[in-house]
């Protein structure tokens, strides 16, 4: 049996579903998650939007406090819409692309916000198509209907740019951000890895210096992490370094200014 709460985030309608299950096990207890009983390690965060349980790294993509929350927060609200403050051609760079949630919404605000979005988003484990199709997000943000748009982003063909509308061209690539080389590329940063405790080799002061280098003058990167080591590496780096209040469950988060 399920019921559906609507509450709004950052403009955004968010549906919460409860769902009845089995008591949680101890290990996601402690996540404060319930895992569903399913092939992939799906997890039901606690605005109801769904998360993935990451095997490799033994993390979940979103905080436990709620997915589109936190991404409506974090990428969105004091990424996105600051700069949409300034500009409406904006050039994004995600790492990494995961489950697809910060694209998604990005091409929804881009629609409400008449903004003209270039979209890239890196990743080198990619979820399948079997896990995306799983993914509550279209039906948590009010738009069902929109489930082909979200399944396109996970079936869209890598490497190559795909205009998905007039407000938003889409491409990801399989690169690992250690890599990745386009100087003065991008006017917005959506540093989305998983925790420094779960890949320190992502939190490193040579890759911060690839993003400052990646971002165009008055570029910005934002991220959910606020740990003391990792804003003095982006001071480090060149940095401008704002401390944000955090999305529910953190009490900071961090904004980067070039």
């Amino acid at each position: 049996m399920v019921d559906a709460l609507v509450s709004n985030t950052c403009d955004f309608t968010v549906v919460r579903v409860r769902v009845s299950l089995p008591a949680p096990t101890s290990a996601s207890e402690n996540r404060g998650a319930f895992l569903l009983p399913w092939p992939m390690p799906l997890v039901i965060t606690q605005d109801g939007s769904h998360s993935i349980l990451s095997e490799r790294y033994g993390v979940t993509y979103h905080s436990r406090f709620g997915a589109i929350t936190e991404s409506a927060h974090v990428f969105i609200a004091a990424g996105l819409r600051y700069k949409a403050v300034v500009q409406r051609e904006i050039s994004i760079l995600e790492t990494g692309f995961g489950t697809g949630l910060n694209a998604f919404m990005t091409w929804l605000e881009a629609e409400r916000r008449n903004l003209i979005i270039r979209y890239t988003g890196l990743e080198t484990f990619p979820v399948s198509v079997e896990e995306a199709t799983a993914l509550n997000y279209p039906a948590g943000l009010g738009c069902p209907e929109r489930e082909s748009d979200f399944l396109a982003l996970h079936t869209s063909e890598w490497d190559k740019s795909h205009l998905f509308s007039e407000h938003f061209t889409f491409e990801k690539k399989r690169v690992r951000i250690q890599d990745f080389v386009e100087p003065e590329s991008v006017d917005l940063i959506y540093f989305d890895a998983f925790a420094p405790q779960a890949q320190p080799e992502i939190w490193t002061e040579e890759v911060f210096a690839r993003m400052y280098r990646s971002l165009k003058p008055d570029g910005v990167l934002v991220t959910y992490c606020a740990q003391g080591h990792f804003k003095r590496t982006l001071k480090k780096t060149g940095f401008l370094v704002e401390r944000l209040q955090g999305p529910p469950g953190k009490r900071e988060m961090t904004r980067a200014l070039k």
